[in-house]
């Protein structure tokens, strides 16, 4: 049997119909995080572009994400991407962020770009392989901006009274919270990454807020994400 190839479209929200909110939801439908269409519909309205990678006709991954900038930084925002568990779930991940990277170069030519996401695991962490100066990390201890960054992040996410500026972990009330959902199936996690998670548990609303810069050389050359 021919192995069907991996298509990945990105449009605005505004455009998603109902039946694809419920196909998104029947990703998750028997696990954690547990996105029903009710939550989904939400994110139609806080969020610009949805992206989702199909093998065929089956979904296999999307993601919610803006871009915009904050401060006057150009940003690319994930609120939410979730991941289909199996043997591939390394090349949609890949496939997902390579088309949302594709659209931050044409947002913003020539600039450098941060990435911003909440993560539910070190696994998440290979979302931003590749990228400079990646908050926080294993071994570096942040700086006042770093932490006024992971504010920012945690405001535009709408919880921002919510994290711990020190360990950037950002803690809301239980139920269906945006994050980066994803379980590598061969790539290793970054070494180290999982001390960065020490106490951190998703299921009851609680997020890693990691952000790093996408360089504009690196978009330009089209190999992001590695």
């Amino acid at each position: 049997m021919v192995p069907m190839a991996m298509t990945v479209t990105t449009k605005d929200t505004t455009a998603l119909s109902d039946a694809e909110l419920a196909d998104m939801a029947d990703l998750c439908v028997d696990r954690e995080p547990n996105f029903d269409i009710g939550f989904l519909s939400k994110q139609r309205e806080e969020w610009v572009l949805v992206t989702y990678a199909k093998e065929g006709s089956r979904l296999r991954g999307y993601s919610f994400c803006s871009l915009e900038r904050i401060g006057g930084t150009p940003s690319l925002l994930v609120g939410l991407l979730l991941v289909d568990r199996n043997a591939k779930s390394d090349q949609t991940l890949r496939a997902i962020l390579h088309d949302q990277f594709r659209r931050a170069l044409l947002a913003f030519p020539d600039e450098d770009v941060l990435l911003g996401a909440r993560l539910t695991s070190p696994d998440g962490f290979r979302a931003f392989l590749g990228l400079e100066d990646v908050v926080p990390r294993v071994g570096y201890k942040p700086t006042g901006e770093d932490r006024a960054w992971g504010r920012r992040l945690a405001k535009r996410f709408g919880a921002e009274k919510a994290i711990d500026d020190k360990t950037f972990v950002m803690t809301t009330a239980p139920g269906p919270v945006g994050g980066l959902d994803y379980v590598a199936a061969k790539a290793p996690v970054p070494e180290g990454v999982d001390a960065l998670f020490a106490g951190v548990e998703p299921s009851t609303g609680q997020r890693l807020v990691v952000f790093g810069w996408a360089m504009a050389e690196a978009l330009a050359s089209g190999k992001l994400p590695r």
